[in-house]
């Protein structure tokens, strides 16, 4: 069964930074983690009894993550708007039922990687970290990749959260088809998609 886990992609308000384009925070796991080393992500991590339960509780575990990762805190009161929810494929032997939110970083405070679980801790516009990822330049998850590129056409956060707020969120799960010399991951709608 897949473990239920909540993560937060936190995007750059404007003020300030409001001439940039939209950036979001990524967090590079460290080289010593059994799942994904090396791997950049959004702060997140697995639910624990005491976030409570439903979507509540995916909520509740995505700021704890968020504070315990990148020691950053979101007020009591932080819209928190559901963007996309993750299941690990069957293959893969640690699986996720992660839910994905967004949320508006606040004013001041800079994201510090916790040194244990997160080593690196940085702001990217998806474009580029996209690019990066292209290049070798950075290591990136299937479903990271992937709402990047959905967030790549926004221009600032707050078009992001008002472009998802109150919208139906489907689980994707994707599937690995082929061999495991030459396979590739195929998402529901793709034809090869496996019923």
């Amino acid at each position: 069964m897949p473990r239920p886990s909540a993560s937060v992609v936190l995007l750059r308000r404007g003020g300030k930074h409001g001439d940039r384009a939209l950036e979001v925070l990524l967090l590079k796991r460290t080289e010593e983690a059994k799942f994904m080393p090396g791997v950049w992500v959004f702060p997140g991590g697995a639910v624990d009894a005491g976030d409570g339960e439903g979507e509540a509780g995916y909520r509740a575990c995505a700021k704890r993550e968020l504070e315990e990762e990148a020691g950053i805190g979101l007020p009591e009161d932080e819209e928190l708007v559901l963007f996309s929810r993750w299941i690990t494929p069957e293959v893969v032997s640690r699986r996720f039922d992660a839910w994905f939110f967004l949320a508006l970083a606040p004013a001041h405070p800079p994201p510090k990687p916790d040194g244990i679980e997160t080593t690196e801790a940085r702001w990217f516009e998806p474009r580029l970290a996209l690019e990066a990822q292209h290049n070798d330049e950075l290591a990136l998850a299937f479903p990271t990749v992937q709402q990047l590129k959905q967030l790549q056409p926004l221009k600032t956060a707050s078009e992001a959260i008002e472009a998802h707020r109150g919208r139906t969120v489907e689980p994707i799960l994707p599937k690995v088809i082929g061999t495991p010399d030459q396979h590739r991951v195929v998402l529901p709608g793709d034809p090869d998609y496996p019923e």
